[in-house]
């Protein structure tokens, strides 16, 4: 359950993110259903918690390591997860009739479920490194979501802000988990709640303890980096709405509840948690007050309350806990409400400006009464959900008052009172005259969009009233989860007595009213553009500041120690394979010495063979690329020669394909390069003298080279160690079901390196051609003179040698077509054979790609792509797809990802088959081979797909791609 609890939200943002756009119902719908679903699954678990029981779900990932995938929740967890769910669904109802059906919709809902996906993973993750990639997707998920409006460019700037600080904060909440993990020897999380004695005693404590906080304060918008929460307003209404009550800034609340019991009960952690919060919860309210953009105004709310929580946390006693748990319930619930009424506010009257906006209760009375009711329970009126748990945030600051530290209580009571006035002030625009200069005529929204905030007003009310009936269990489950079976006494009662608590919080309520007139009649407060005290205090401008000293920082750093130019860079390259080995390699003196041997001759000769062709192809490469490209194909065939002189057939399989197939791309390649010219500037100068700089070219191309030959035999010649070899024999047949060691290692023992290396080189292919689909060759480097001294007509006079030349490539191409059928047949049954003999994927992929290439040489882009219909992006994707689908298959039966599995299947005439699954892996591996070559090649050959196309009726033309290119490129 808690498996497809995780998976329905990504499953339905596929979904989504495959519908045609232009409806708003379906997306919704998708989103919504597979929403519901995931609800009421998480409610059926809570019986099962409630009576003490932790469900679990674990895959094996990294054993060796001490990794898994698990799945856990708790009482914790089941509350984020509710709030993650239930909110959402009804973020889900609203958006249906907020966004426009001008925007992509069902991109937007796709977005909306992988961030619900990836939040829950943070709250369900039962192990810290998973627990880490979940919080990092999502910081990506709510950048799409920040910058949905992505032609805006205050949508751009909030997106890119709130990543970069929240991506910052996960790297190093990253390396406080690893220092955890190294600390408690584990990354599980219910092993790391129970080793909080060894960790607070440990050296390590206070780089752990900062690391987390950084991770956590960043993304819960807290004080230093509280900034970049107010720009993510670009968002639509509903991503705020979400993102601000139950998601994306409850996360790091979420960790700081989560690890509580692991890290909290130290001076530290109360003064680096203490103090962030009180200058978050002042700040924010207190900036609160002077914001005329609605949504502003919520957003500094919301930094404001979670300060309040993140003090709560602070403080570091037990009922603290539960009052932290009990306001972040609260906070989800009339928050979420309030931004929807402000997107209502927003829909119907086209504008959030609090400058223009009043006396809206007239034209939606509805609205308003729902909107009145949700900033009560913001500023702690009683009887509201809010007013409970701020009472218990008052009398846990007297705890810490009582140890001579009042300021905390003081501050307490200022921030309420700053909550009540900007409470005020956000439903003043309810009150007084109707507003006549409004884009839009107000009026109430459609009746299914207002539902969602009725539900969750009459929510907040029922906490109020009845707090122990409605979430009294539940908030006793969460505690228990957090504290242990020691949870303190408490009592959810909406009336203790006159008490000090009280006093504090209607003290806060009457001093903000008489601050809110007292600023209104006095000071101007509606018409107020900047924050009074702190309006030079701008985290914004020091963020842009720094990014912009950053860029130019780095550029500077280019010009200083970058080019453009090849050369000096592979200088660069080469100079440090001098460098490298007699700095890593042992002293030369301790090296074996070297013994005079018999090599074989042949073998020798060979070797001068491909040697002399590299030097011959760097020496042609000034005067004759074509030849210099043949040359260097000899020196590739001369090493898949000696591959197999050593007895290595695969790697000489390999090696040969590799290089026909490199062959043909890099003479496409020559197109685009242009003639070679002197430099306008230097025209008409007499040629500079290279050959020192070819010297010292040549000179330090040899020495990188003898180098990197010296450490080589220093690691081959050097004592005995055991031998990996060994290991990957004896296990190759037993544990990986195949005979061939090499195809073995590559689709099982290192399958996971494999799947990063198709992944790469699909991400090169797709590169290759988002690059080059927009762009041609320079003009120059295809433009070819007619003949200009003749008295008769070019076109005339080559028709007969034109019209041979095209016959006989009609009779080749005839001929060579047959060679597809048959190459296909080879490439297939070196595909089958790959697990026991040599061949496999990557040579079949090859061999298959090289088939397709050479009836591109014979027939044109057009005959390839009209009779075979290639699509190589679908051969990529279904070869991911296949690849990634036989991990996930291990892990269904509770192996970790990749592992392998052999049958043996017997079948009428065939006998007994050799089936192993990674049969599946390799068969990925050879789609995505033969996807990349032919994207590679489309987007190299491009111009001549285009140029053969002749319109109907007219005379023929030589293509530039037709004509062979002029001598000074070849």
């Amino acid at each position: 359950m808690l498996l497809l609890l995780l998976l329905l939200p990504f499953a339905a943002a596929l979904v989504a993110a495959c519908m045609p756009g232009g409806s708003r119902a379906r997306p919704a719908a998708v989103a919504g259903v597979a929403t519901l679903a995931a609800l009421v699954l998480a409610i059926g678990q809570f019986g099962a918690i409630a009576a003490g029981g932790v469900p679990q779900m674990r895959f094996a990932w990294l054993p060796a390591f001490g990794v898994d995938i698990l799945l856990r929740m708790d009482g914790l967890a089941w509350v984020f997860t509710v709030l993650v769910l239930g909110i959402g669904l009804l973020v889900l109802l609203y958006a249906r009739y907020y966004m426009s059906k001008r925007d992509p919709v069902h991109r937007f809902y796709a977005y909306v479920m992988a961030f619900m996906g990836a939040m829950l993973g943070v709250v369900l993750s039962g192990n810290l490194i998973q627990l880490v990639v979940f919080w990092e997707l999502t910081s990506v998920t709510s950048f799409l979501l920040i910058g949905y409006w992505q032609q805006r460019n205050d949508a751009r700037r909030g997106a890119r802000m709130a990543f970069t600080v929240t991506t910052l904060g996960g790297l190093c909440l990253l390396a406080g988990v690893l220092l955890l993990g190294h600390i408690v020897g584990s990354y599980e999380l219910q092993t790391v709640l129970g080793a909080g004695a060894l960790i607070r005693g440990h050296d390590w404590y206070l780089p752990v303890l900062v690391l987390v906080a950084l991770g956590a304060l960043t993304k819960s918008a807290q004080f230093p980096f509280h900034f970049w929460l107010p720009h993510a307003m670009a968002a639509p209404t509903p991503v705020s709405s979400y993102l601000h009550s139950a998601t994306m800034v409850k996360a790091g609340v979420f960790l700081l509840i989560r690890l509580w019991p692991a890290l909290a009960g130290t001076a530290e952690w109360s003064w680096v948690l203490g103090t962030a919060g009180v200058c978050t919860l002042l700040l924010g309210s207190w900036f609160a007050i002077f914001q005329y953009d609605m949504k502003g105004l919520l957003a500094y709310s919301t930094i404001s309350h979670l300060g309040l929580i993140t003090v709560l946390i602070s403080i570091g006693t037990p009922l603290s806990v539960v009052a932290a748990i009990f306001h972040t319930m609260n906070h989800a619930v009339f928050k979420a409400s309030l931004f929807m009424a402000v997107g209502i506010v927003d829909h119907e009257t086209g504008t959030r400006d609090m400058r223009r906006l009043r006396g809206l209760r007239r034209a939606m009375p509805h609205t308003a009464a729902l909107a009145v009711v949700a900033s009560a329970a913001m500023a702690g009126v009683p009887l509201m959900n809010g007013f409970l748990s701020k009472e218990m945030f008052f009398a846990e600051t007297m705890i810490v008052g009582g140890n001579d530290n009042w300021w905390m209580s003081y501050a307490a009571v200022l921030m309420g009172l700053f909550s009540v006035v900007y409470s005020l002030r956000f439903i003043s625009v309810f009150f007084g005259p109707l507003a006549r200069d409004l884009p839009e005529q107000p009026h109430e929204p459609p009746r299914w969009m207002r539902a969602p905030i009725e539900l969750l007003v009459l929510l907040c009310i029922a906490v109020g009233i009845m707090p122990e009936r409605v979430v009294g269990h539940i908030l006793a489950v969460a505690a228990r989860s957090v504290l242990g079976p020691t949870v303190p006494e408490y009592d959810l009662a909406i009336w203790h007595g006159v008490n000090l608590p009280l006093m504090m919080s209607l003290g806060a309520l009457g001093g903000g009213v008489a601050v809110y007139l007292l600023l209104r009649e006095r000071f101007g407060l509606a018409e107020r553009d900047r924050v009074p005290v702190l309006h030079r205090v701008k985290g914004a401008q020091m963020y842009e500041s720094t990014m912009l000293a950053l860029s130019q920082g780095a550029a500077r750093l280019v010009r200083l120690a970058g080019t453009r130019r090849l050369q000096p860079q592979l200088l660069v390259l080469m100079a440090a394979f001098v460098a490298v080995p007699l700095l890593l390699a042992r002293p030369l003196e301790s090296w074996p010495r070297l013994t005079p041997g018999s090599p074989d001759p042949l073998l020798a000769l060979l070797w001068l063979i491909g040697a002399g062709c590299a030097v011959a192809a760097a020496w042609q490469a000034k005067y004759h690329r074509l030849a210099a490209l043949a040359l260097v194909g000899a020196t590739g065939l001369a090493t898949s020669v000696t591959f197999l002189w050593m007895s290595a057939p695969d790697l000489a399989l390999t090696q040969l394909m590799v290089e026909t197939v490199t062959t043909v791309l890099i003479l496409l390649g020559l197109r685009w390069l242009p003639p070679r010219r002197r430099p306008a500037h230097l025209a008409g100068k007499p040629p500079r003298n290279t050959n020192l700089r070819r010297a010292r070219d040549a000179t330090v191309a040899v020495a990188g080279g003898l180098a990197m030959a010296a450490a080589s035999y220093a690691v081959l010649t050097g004592p005995a160690v055991p031998s990996i070899r060994d290991f990957f024999v004896l296990r190759a047949l037993s544990e990986g079901g195949g005979a061939n060691v090499v195809n073995v290692l590559l689709v099982d023992f290192r399958g996971f390196d494999t799947m990063g290396e198709i992944t790469v080189l699909s991400a090169v292919a797709l590169t290759v051609y988002a690059l080059l689909r927009r762009f041609r060759p320079a003009p120059e480097s295809i433009a070819i003179p007619m003949q200009q001294a003749s008295d008769v007509d070019p076109a005339i006079a080559q028709k007969p040698a034109q019209q041979a030349r095209d016959g006989y490539l009609m009779i080749q191409a005839v001929y060579l077509r047959f060679l597809l059928p048959v190459m296909g047949v080879i490439a297939v049954y070196f595909f089958m054979r790959g697990h026991n003999l040599p061949g496999g994927g990557f040579v079949a992929g090859l061999i298959f790609a090289t088939t397709l290439i050479v009836q591109y040489m014979v027939a044109g882009t057009d005959w390839v792509e009209s009779r075979l219909r290639l699509r190589p992006h679908r051969w990529i994707g279904w070869g991911l797809l296949c690849a990634c689908g036989t991990g996930l298959g291990a892990w269904l039966f509770g192996y970790p990802f990749l592992t392998s599995h052999t049958a043996h299947v017997a079948l009428p005439l065939l006998g007994e088959l050799h089936v192993p699954s990674a049969f599946a892996f390799d068969l990925g591996v050879f789609l995505v081979v033969v996807g990349t070559t032919m994207l590679i090649l489309v987007a190299l050959a491009h111009q001549s797909l285009r140029s053969r196309r002749v319109p109907p009726g007219a005379g023929r033309t030589v293509s530039p791609a037709a004509i062979p290119p002029p001598k000074e490129i070849q």
